[in-house]
């Protein structure tokens, strides 16, 4: 028997093409046959789909197909099946887990979760059939070994191992409760700016994808999610979401949900930009990007994916981070500082200004104190009104009570007289506060 390295390119290709396209083909015959009649996939038969998927696209690159006319189109549905049965794992996570992730205001985000997994699996739907005609024309062996629906088991079944590891809440699991609280503070500042609250109308969407929301974007968040669930789980509650505090499991909830719709979200817009997205491409381009956004209507995915997907993202961040302050100021090192007050201009808004830059970096709660009165010195307005009340009283000093890093940087800041000279004008800052400028 000869070796099949000895054969020609081309006829090694199509020798090898059945190897790689088997397991791929095998689910692809079963959302074919099986999907139309009720079949709710599984999220071990995504998980299958997506890594079939994965292999098969990898091989078809290798071997140029995204420069063959002959095979280009079958490349490209091997794409989709990949990128949203991806997507498809993602927000099949999201339902497993909801009840788990115990948030607040999350019915209707429950019940939209399903019609999305409806919605991906009509699309896996429509693409199957086409991609077992492309199959046959380019000489694919069909796999006649079947998958079956015993094949793809529910993740979850009603019967759960003993929880019998102690995890209590340990006196050292404040140190990092602190820094992950600020830290999704932090990450839900920068993300105000694309931050939503409203439905968007497809116009709106078009005008959002892919100048200001795009696949790097989320990207970016998603991993900095990622981050904070894994510091979550490795310093505060090892166990997981299912044993500890009911406050500290809602804070992993957050993070979960979260991380999860980003992952969903930035998969479709990779299948978005990547696929449906007119580049201005021609000729064979145009010709199959015409027959996938046939097949797959880009307004579609774009509705889901902005007003369900990260429309949700904003939705769960905006009531984290309420959470996300309350445990914050519950584990927090509290202090309070005696401070001189700007020479000679007072509290007006360049020093206002950087007080409350850094309480809001920390995230903590700080009073202002003057008399009897306390002042949010996160607020810039509150603490001008502070400022009125310290010069109707000629006072040199006040009092600043809360989280003890911001008040130690406020004490640097201070220092140089809030960063402005005599004259109000603008000196350099310590290093310390570098992340002020």
């Amino acid at each position: 028997m000869s070796d099949p390295c000895d054969l020609p390119g081309a006829e090694l290709f199509q020798n090898r093409i059945g190897v790689f396209a088997h397991d791929f083909l095998r689910c692809t015959l079963f959302i074919a046959e099986t999907g139309g009649k009720g079949q709710a996939y599984t999220q071990k038969f995504y998980s299958t789909l997506a890594s079939a998927s994965t292999l098969l696209e990898d091989f078809l690159d290798y071997h140029g197909a995204k420069n063959n006319k002959n095979w280009y189109f079958f490349r490209e549905l091997v794409a989709t099946m990949r990128h949203i049965g991806l997507a498809s794992n993602f927000q099949k996570h999201i339902s497993n887990r909801i009840l788990h992730y115990d948030l607040p205001e999350s019915s209707e985000f429950e019940a939209e979760g399903v019609q999305a997994l409806q919605f991906l699996k009509g699309c896996l739907e429509k693409a199957a059939p086409v991609i077992l005609a492309e199959a046959r024309r380019l000489a694919i062996p069909l796999p006649a070994d079947r998958l079956r629906e015993e094949d793809f088991p529910h993740i979850q079944c009603s019967d759960a191992l003993a929880y019998d590891i102690d995890d209590e809440d340990k006196d050292r699991q404040k140190h990092h409760l602190v820094k992950i609280a600020s830290e999704f503070l932090n990450i839900v500042k920068t993300f105000d700016a694309i931050k939503f609250y409203e439905r968007l109308s497809l116009k709106e969407i078009l005008a959002l994808v892919p100048e200001r929301v795009n696949e790097v974007e989320i990207r970016r968040y998603e991993m900095l999610f990622h981050n904070l669930q894994s510091a979550f789980d490795t310093y505060v509650i090892h166990g997981g979401i299912l044993i500890g505090k009911r406050r500290l499991k809602q804070l992993r909830g957050f993070f979960s949900v979260v991380f999860h719709l980003l992952q969903m979200v930035g998969r479709l817009l990779h299948f978005y930009e990547r696929h449906l997205f007119d580049a201005g491409y021609k000729d064979t381009y145009k010709k199959v990007h015409d027959q996938l956004c046939a097949l797959i209507p880009p307004e579609q995915i774009l509705e889901w994916t902005i007003n369900y997907g990260l429309y949700y993202v904003c939705h769960f961040l905006t009531l984290g981070r309420e959470h996300a302050r309350l445990i914050l100021n519950e584990n927090i090192e509290r202090g309070a500082i005696r401070v001189p007050i700007p020479q000679k201009l007072g509290f007006h808004a360049r020093p206002s200004l950087l007080v409350a830059k850094i309480v809001q970096h920390y995230g903590g709660q700080v009073d202002l104190v003057v008399g009897e009165d306390r002042f949010d010195a996160s607020s810039v307005l509150d603490i001008q009104w502070a400022g009125g009340k310290i010069q109707k009283e000629n006072l040199q000093e006040v009092v600043l009570e809360g989280d003890l890093r911001a008040l130690r940087d406020i004490e640097i800041l201070a220092s140089v007289n809030y960063g402005e000279d005599l004259m109000g004008k603008g000196v350099p800052l310590p290093p310390e506060l570098k992340y002020l400028r």
